[in-house]
């Protein structure tokens, strides 16, 4: 006799979330399951697509329901009733914020190449440079054309090695032209990048912040659902001084704080391979321990780290030696975008035992 939907759900509940620390059922990570023809469907609430976490959990239910003698069809959806916002940005699964306390720290390197690590993994992704006064994005991922316009007068972005991507430097004649802008003009810029781009359907859309926390930040915070950010920092003291400041910030504006990337953490001599402290060593555990935030990665200075001015993002490039170091980065960033979802989901739903699926809480 095949065994019931009931009987699989009692063994579903032997797979924990290994972040949560509690089983799927029970955290309402199940929307729904169905077995029809000795096949289980089965919808699950995972909404960070390619993160390794996600994809560890998948197979793991998978080994479950063909030890029980069916075979798994998985599908993934989180919507509305799962406390996702599904008015701002509702073809947008994730918006990631990168920034930085200040300028110079290669936020927007990291910000790029998180863009096309995800992208290199699968997903589809958007980049926003959002860093009106330093538009740099281009620089890294040139586009592969200009952007486009559709009829209700929306720009379309152009893509380059797959992400799509708008900034600033499209709009500028001349790469060394300054973007003088003030305070409202730099605003209106920013009110047509969030509602006047048609993005599509995207995994993610990561967000190049200007460095600092002045008003762009706080209005884009304000107007996107951001799921997380990420924080860029090098080890020397005064970049360590403004990172606390900024992730003050997203803590006072209830934006949770993914993790610490550290750039330039130590150089790497390209002939003997040794590794050296150039701006000091472990500057981001003083803020990993004092905030309780993950340290997501450490990228060292390497010369091919941009140095030669060569185009496209590091982490795609085989050759490079700071490629493993980047592709962790953007694992542990996809991995804490699938906790913080799962976590929404395991508080906006209650489990409901006897034989009956999580439910969305009633008030």
């Amino acid at each position: 006799m095949s065994i019931t939907e009931h009987e699989l759900e009692i063994k579903l509940e032997a797979v924990e979330d290994p972040d949560l620390g509690e089983d799927i059922i029970s955290l309402g990570l199940v929307n729904d399951l169905t077995i029809d023809d000795e096949t289980a469907r089965i919808s699950v609430a995972f909404n960070a697509p390619y993160a390794p976490s996600e994809l560890e959990l998948g197979n793991r239910i998978r080994d479950v329901v063909e030890e029980a003698g069916l075979e798994a069809d998985l599908r993934a959806h989180v919507g509305e009733d799962h406390g996702f916002d599904e008015e701002v940005l509702p073809q947008v699964r994730n918006v990631i914020a990168v920034s930085s306390g200040k300028g110079g720290v290669g936020k927007t390197t990291v910000a790029a190449n998180l863009a096309a690590g995800l992208e290199k993994r699968g997903a589809m992704v958007g980049l926003l440079d959002a860093d009106i006064h330093g538009p740099n994005v281009p620089q890294i991922l040139p586009p592969e054309s200009d952007p486009g316009v559709t009829p209700n007068e929306e720009i379309v972005p152009p893509r380059s090695d797959g992400v799509r991507l708008i900034s600033m430097g499209m709009m500028m004649e001349d790469d060394d032209d300054p973007a003088i802008l003030r305070g409202p003009m730099v605003n209106k810029f920013m009110v047509k990048f969030l509602e006047g781009v048609e993005w599509g359907r995207l995994d993610y859309l990561i967000v190049d912040l200007p460095p600092g926390t002045g008003d762009a930040t706080l209005n884009l915070l304000q107007s996107m659902p951001v799921t997380g950010s990420v924080v860029v920092t090098t080890p020397q003291e005064m970049a360590l001084d403004d990172t606390r400041k900024g992730i003050q910030m997203f803590n006072k504006h209830d934006t949770p704080v993914l993790g610490v990337v550290e750039n330039m953490s130590s150089f790497i001599c390209p002939s003997c391979g040794d590794q050296h402290g150039l701006f000091g060593t472990g500057g981001a555990d003083t803020i990993v321990d004092k905030y309780d935030v993950p340290l997501l990665g450490r990228i060292p200075i390497h010369p091919d780290f941009g140095a030669d001015g060569s185009e496209g993002a590091l982490v795609k490039d085989d050759d490079s030696e700071v490629q493993g170091h980047l592709e962790d980065v953007v694992g542990e960033v996809a991995d804490r975008i699938g906790e913080q979802n799962r976590r929404k989901v395991s508080e906006n739903v209650t489990y409901e035992p006897q034989n009956k699926l999580p439910t969305e809480t009633e008030d």
